[in-house]
């Protein structure tokens, strides 16, 4: 059977165009002969749709979408297509929605299957909206016994995936029903390392069912999710005979009976999945939100270097404005860093000095503060009166901020509510500190475009004379280590002590994270890179109590 992995990027709600996508994916399969053309979860709303599945008027676009699909089938005789999309539920009781896949050919649907395991962790929230399938059974096509399945439902293999989060295995039912070739259609979000899970995953199966699989993923941004795509086909012996590339939109063919010859497919280094996840991230959520120029202000420190160097590469040199505000504690070598780097990459930079603001507010509030010490009150001060400036360009000329803040500062409340942490979009709030520093020596591989005093200086947020992170953070090597282990890898305290580090430290560290929990709920969307993103992923109440 010669198959078309169709790898596209939808937008969420945007029922008209990602058919309109769909079409020209499928008369594109077409023209090439294929017998079978396949697309992702939910490809015809877009994923995650999340709560216009509670809205009937969106489901009616959806079924209409299929009539229209089913419809342009019959002028593509011989081409099926297997696609995603909510439709109502098959049950009488019950949520009402089903996460479907659908084979559709010759104007009629030949088969549906709704997604058997929706998972509830993390992102996803899938329970909340859909009701699960009953059964998977193959449908016989091409001389094929199609085990046509939905992302989730392949993620319980018995080796790959322990503890088992199911009582079911779809992928064995399928198997045991009899299903000579596996389909799978997905919209698995990124994460540092997911990739070669993912492909593992199919591999197993593929090798313990002794069938060929596919697996066609989504690729694309959508709010703070990046999918990579990275979609599969693997023989019956797990040898990988197609891979898509990671955070590209593409189409390709395979032909189950006369595989072109194995690959050796490896998962990109993690580091270069993550600058692409952003840049992606970045490119996608001014697209889909309908905006053009972003604005970032460029301290001459490295979160906001590597914001602009990615801003740069998603949107081009010519839709980002950079803004220099520097205070009277501002070093006169930061603003020569950001004057080099906007030069490195061709970054319009304007200065806006904050001097005269920050009088004006001492000014005013010298009667309320008067024998009152200074202290972190003026140095957040002059974290809000930047992000005014940076608000009132935005407003005044369309452009979104892009907040600079690091995933390590955020995680301990090392940031200003409504200063620096103000904007549109928070980039690198998944990035661990650590990390920044990784990515932004990158750029400088081909050619010096960050200045190596940006790279080399302590870190510091210029807000009193010689301040730096470490006089109130821990190193960020031993910082960032012990956020991953109780964020990420959930761990306690006494784990975590375990593991070499302070005891007293971890426990600073614990508390800032939970006593950080209010700032968080008020930032801006980020773009997750990371198992366990400060997002929709991870939930803690503010109002609490919570030894640590």
């Amino acid at each position: 059977m010669r198959i078309a992995l169709v790898q596209s990027n939808p937008i969420v709600g945007d029922v008209e165009g990602n058919l309109a996508r769909v079409l020209r994916g499928v008369h594109d399969a077409h023209a090439r002969g294929v017998d079978l053309a396949v697309f992702q979860e939910l490809v015809v709303s877009g994923y995650p749709p999340q709560d216009l599945l509670e809205r009937g008027d969106f489901i009616a676009q959806c079924e209409a979408a299929l009539v229209r699909l089913r419809d342009a089938s019959t002028h593509v005789p011989g081409t099926g297509i297997v696609v995603g999309l909510p439709l109502p539920s098959l049950a009488r009781t019950g949520k009402g929605v089903a996460n479907a896949a659908l084979l559709i050919e010759g104007g009629r649907v030949l088969h549906r299957h709704d997604k058997l395991l929706l998972p509830t962790y993390d992102v996803f929230d899938e329970a909340r909206h859909f009701e699960p399938g009953e059964t998977a059974v193959p449908v016989a096509f091409g001389g094929e016994m199609l085990g046509i399945s939905v992302c989730e439902d392949a993620w319980n293999d018995p080796d790959l995936c322990r503890p088992a989060l199911y009582r079911v295995d779809p992928i064995a039912m399928l198997a045991k029903a009899g299903a000579t070739l596996m389909v799978n259609i997905s919209a698995s979000p990124f994460a540092v390392g997911k990739e070669a899970f993912r492909a593992d995953l199919v591999q197993s199966h593929a090798r313990r069912h002794r069938v060929p699989f596919v697996m066609v993923n989504q690729v694309g941004g959508n709010d703070e999710l990046v999918f990579d795509g990275c979609s599969l086909c693997v023989d019956a012996a797990g040898a990988v005979r197609a891979a898509l590339p990671a955070f590209e939109e593409a189409i390709e063919i395979v032909d189950t009976k006369a595989f072109a010859a194995a690959i050796d497919h490896r998962a990109l280094p993690e580091l270069e999945s993550i600058h692409r996840a952003l840049v992606l991230g970045i490119r996608d959520y001014f697209a889909k939100c309908g905006f053009a120029r972003a604005v970032v202000g460029l301290s001459g420190g490295i979160d906001s270097a590597l914001t602009l160097c990615l801003a740069v590469e998603a949107l081009g040199a010519a839709n980002v404005l950079a803004i220099a505000m520097p205070s009277p504690f501002s070093s006169p070598r930061s603003l020569d860093d950001a004057q080099a780097l906007a030069g490195n990459l061709g970054v319009r930079l304007e200065t806006v000095p904050i001097k005269d603001a920050m009088d004006a507010y001492d000014r005013v509030l010298a009667g309320l503060f008067e024998g009152k010490p200074r202290d972190v009150t003026e140095e957040n001060l002059q974290a809000r009166i930047r992000g005014n400036v940076l608000m009132a360009i935005s407003n005044k000329f369309g452009h979104l901020v892009l907040s600079t803040g690091n995933k390590s500062e955020l995680a301990v409340g090392y940031c200003t509510l409504y200063g620096d942490m103000s904007g549109g979009l928070a980039v690198i709030s998944d990035v661990p500190k650590t990390t920044v520093y990784a990515l932004a020596r990158r750029y400088n591989e081909a050619r010096p475009i960050i200045p190596e005093h940006t790279l080399t200086r302590a870190p510091s947020a210029e807000l009193r004379p010689d301040q730096k992170d470490s006089d109130t953070l821990p190193p960020y090597d031993v910082l960032d280590p012990i956020l991953d282990a109780y964020v990420e890898d959930r761990l306690s305290v006494g784990d975590i002590v375990a593991r070499g580090f302070d005891k007293k430290t971890v426990e600073w560290v614990v508390a800032a994270v939970h006593k950080s929990e209010y700032k968080r709920k008020q930032a801006a969307p980020g773009i997750k890179v990371t198992s366990k993103a400060f997002g929709v992923g991870r939930r803690f109440p503010v109002a609490a109590r919570i030894r640590v």
